[in-house]
C-alpha cells in the first residue's frame, strides 16, 4: 500500500512539475508580448502624424494612405486582446505597409528633407528599433514555450490545458525582398 500512495505522489508532483513549467513559459510569452503592445501603441499613436505630413507632399500615394489606416485600426482592435496571433498577423501586413511608405518618401526630394518628415521619421526609427527588440525578445520566449508545447511529455500535458504554441513575429513580407536600387533611384 505504501509504495502505490509514493508512486501516486511521485506521479503528482512530476505532473504538478510540468504543469507549472509550461505555465510560466506561457506566463514569460504573454510578458514579452505586452512590451512589444506598449511598443505598437506608440508607432499606433505615431502614424498620424507621418500621414498627415506625408500627405502634404505625396499626392498620388492616397490608395497607400488609406490602406496603412484602415491596417492600423484593424491591429489596434486586436493588439489589446488576448489573440496574439491574430496581433502578429495584423502587425506584419501593417509594417509592410509602412515599410512601402518610407521607401515611397525617398521618391520625394521636398518631403525627404521636410523638418517636420525628418522628425517624425527619426521617432518613427527609434520606436521601430524598441519594436525589434521587443520581438527579440519575444521570440525567444515564444521559442521555449514552442519547444515544451511540442516535445513530450508536456506536450500531453499542454494539450490537456489547452496551451498552444505561439506564433513568431516574423519580418514583413516587404522587409524580406532586398531593395532594388535600380527602381527606387529610377
Amino acid at each position: 500500500m505504501m509504495p502505490l500512495i509514493l508512486i501516486i505522489a511521485v506521479v503528482l508532483v512530476v505532473f504538478y512539475g510540468i504543469y507549472a513549467s509550461i505555465i510560466r513559459k506561457r506566463n514569460a510569452v504573454q510578458e514579452a508580448y505586452s512590451g512589444i503592445d506598449v511598443q505598437l501603441t506608440k508607432r499606433h499613436d505615431l502614424i498620424p502624424n507621418i500621414i498627415a505630413t506625408a500627405k502634404k507632399f505625396m499626392t498620388h500615394e492616397s490608395e497607400l494612405f488609406e490602406q496603412i489606416t484602415a491596417l492600423r485600426t484593424s491591429a489596434m482592435k486586436v493588439a489589446h486582446g488576448k489573440d496574439i496571433p491574430a496581433a502578429v498577423k495584423a502587425e506584419n501586413e501593417l509594417s509592410g505597409k509602412l515599410s512601402q511608405l518610407m521607401v515611397n518618401v525617398e521618391n520625394y526630394p521636398t518631403l525627404k528633407s521636410d523638418t517636420t518628415m525628418v522628425n517624425v521619421q527619426e521617432a518613427f526609427e527609434d520606436v521601430e528599433e524598441h519594436i525589434a527588440a521587443s520581438r527579440r525578445f519575444y521570440n525567444s520566449a515564444v521559442r521555449v514555450l514552442n519547444d515544451s508545447v511540442q516535445v513530450w511529455p508536456m506536450s500531453m500535458i499542454a494539450g490537456w490545458i489547452g496551451i498552444k504554441a505561439y506564433p513568431f513575429f516574423e519580418a514583413a513580407e516587404g522587409a524580406k525582398e532586398v531593395p532594388d536600387a535600380e527602381k527606387m533611384f529610377a
